[in-house]
C-alpha cells in the first residue's frame, strides 16, 4: 500500500470513530454495546496499520473483516464484495439454469452439503449429507455466501464444475466433478407400503407441488388408503408458501407458522378448515436433512397434535433473508426473520424435534457412512417401520372408541 493510501485509509478511520463519537455524546447513539464494538475495532485496525510484521493490504483487512462480520451472524447471512456483487450478477442474469440440485449451508466457516435432490447431478456426483466443499471451480469457499455458492454450481447444461470435497468423517480433501444439467419438476413419490397405509414422499417444495400433493392426497382416499407416511427427509429447498399451502391440506384449525425479526412484522399463517384434503391419520418422516418450508409443514402437524414426527431433529433454516446494495457497489445478503413453529419454537435455531426420535445404530452409520441410503418406502427402514407401528395402533385405538 503506498503512503498516500494508508494516509488515506488511516484518515478515514478516523472520521468514522469520530462521527461514532460524536453521535455516541450527544446522545444520538442509545445502544453502548455498539459503541464499544465500533471502539475496539478502531483500536484493533490501528494496531494492525502501525505494528503488523508486514504493511498490511488493508483492503483485504477491510474485505475479511466484512466477510466475518456477516459470516458470524448465521450461515444464511454473506457479504459480497464489490467484484464478487458483480460478478455475482452477471451469472445470476445467465438464463441457461442448469443446474446441480443440492441444498447448501456453512458449516466450519465453508460451504457444506444438507442434500441432494432425487437423480440431480449432485446426487450422482454422490454428494451427502455434511460433505464440506472446500472449493467450487477453484474458488474456496470460506468466506463464500451461500448464494455465491449456488449461482457457481449453475450454467449451460453439460458444464462440469470441478469441486474439492472433504467427505463426512475424512480429513483430506476429494477432487469432484458435477455435469450440470437442467432438473426437471419435482416429482412426488407415491406407494402402498402395508394395508390401508399411503407412503408419499416430497423432495422439494417447489412451485406448484401442493397442487401435486392435493392430487395425490384425493387418488389415496379413492384407492382406499386411510393412512398417510409423508416424507420429508432430504426435502431442504423450495418456496415456503408451498410449504404453509401443503400444511394447510391437513389442518382444520391452528397456527401453522409466524414469520418474525426485528424489523419484520410478525405474520402469521393459519389453518382453513376449506382447504383440508386429507382427515385421516397421518405420521411425518424428518431427518437432519429436512430444511425451510419442510420443516414449516413438519412442526405444524405435530404442534397442532395432528400427527407425530419421527425420526430425526431437522437442520433448522427455515428464514428470510434480503440482499441491501451498498453504496460502495457491495452487497450483504441479511436474514431479516425466522420462522417460528406454532408452539413458540424459533426454527433456525432450534429445529424441529421429532415426537418420536429414531436414530441410526451405530453399525448402520459405519456401514452407510460414504454412502448414506436415500429415503425409500421400505418398511425395513427404521424410521418407516416406527411410521407404521404408529399408524396400526392409532387404527386400533380409533376401532376401539
Amino acid at each position: 500500500m503506498s503512503p498516500l493510501a494508508k494516509k488515506i485509509v488511516v484518515a478515514l478511520s478516523v472520521l468514522v470513530f469520530a462521527y461514532v463519537t460524536t453521535g455516541y455524546v450527544l446522545g444520538r447513539s442509545s445502544d453502548d454495546k455498539v459503541f464499544r464494538a465500533l471502539t475496539v475495532y478502531s483500536e484493533v485496525l490501528a494496531h494492525i496499520q502501525r505494528d503488523y510484521v508486514d504493511e498490511p493490504n488493508m483492503h483485504q483487512v477491510t474485505s475479511g473483516a466484512l466477510h466475518g462480520l456477516l459470516d458470524s451472524l448465521d450461515p444464511q447471512s454473506g457479504y459480497l464484495s464489490p467484484l464478487e456483487y458483480t460478478d455475482y450478477k452477471e451469472k445470476s442474469a445467465n438464463q441457461s439454469k442448469a443446474e446441480a440440485g443440492v441444498a447448501l449451508t456453512k458449516r466450519f466457516g465453508y460451504i457444506s452439503v444438507i442434500s441432494t435432490l432425487p437423480d440431480s447431478p449432485a446426487e450422482k456426483a454422490g454428494l451427502h449429507l455434511g460433505d464440506i466443499v472446500e472449493k467450487i471451480a477453484g474458488f474456496t469457499t470460506g468466506q463464500m455466501a451461500i448464494d455465491q455458492a449456488q449461482v457457481l454450481l449453475t450454467g449451460d447444461p453439460g458444464t462440469t464444475v470441478k469441486l474439492s470435497v472433504i467427505r463426512r468423517g475424512k480429513t483430506e480433501p476429494q477432487d469432484v466433478g458435477i455435469i450440470l444439467a437442467k432438473l426437471p419438476a419435482a416429482k412426488l413419490v407415491e406407494d402402498k407400503v402395508q394395508g390401508d397405509i399411503a407412503y408419499l414422499r416430497v423432495p422439494e417444495f417447489s412451485a406448484g407441488i401442493t397442487k401435486q400433493i392435493r392430487e395425490q392426497l384425493v387418488q389415496f382416499d379413492h384407492q382406499g388408503a386411510h393412512k398417510l407416511i409423508l416424507d420429508l427427509r432430504d426435502c431442504a429447498t423450495g418456496d415456503d408458501q408451498e410449504g404453509i399451502s401443503t400444511a394447510q391440506l391437513f389442518l382444520a384449525s391452528g397456527t401453522i407458522t409466524t414469520l418474525k425479526g426485528q424489523t419484520i412484522a410478525p405474520v402469521v399463517s393459519t389453518a382453513e378448515a376449506s382447504k383440508v384434503v386429507w382427515k385421516q391419520p397421518v405420521t411425518v418422516l424428518i431427518g437432519l436433512g429436512t430444511a425451510g418450508p419442510g420443516e414449516i409443514v413438519a412442526s405444524a402437524i405435530a404442534d397442532n397434535h395432528r400427527g407425530a414426527t419421527i425420526g430425526e431433529r431437522t437442520f433448522g433454516a427455515a428464514s428470510m433473508q434480503k440482499m441491501v446494495q451498498l453504496d460502495d457497489g457491495s452487497a450483504i445478503i441479511l436474514t431479516v426473520a425466522n420462522y417460528y413453529t406454532p408452539g413458540g419454537k424459533e426454527v433456525p435455531v432450534d429445529g424441529v424435534v421429532p415426537t418420536v426420535a429414531v436414530r441410526p445404530s451405530a453399525e448402520d452409520i459405519a456401514a452407510n457412512d460414504q454412502n448414506p441410503p436415500a429415503p425409500s418406502s421400505s418398511p425395513n427402514d427404521p424410521v418407516v417401520k416406527k411410521a407404521i407401528e404408529l399408524l396400526q395402533d392409532a387404527g386400533t385405538e380409533r376401532k376401539a372408541a
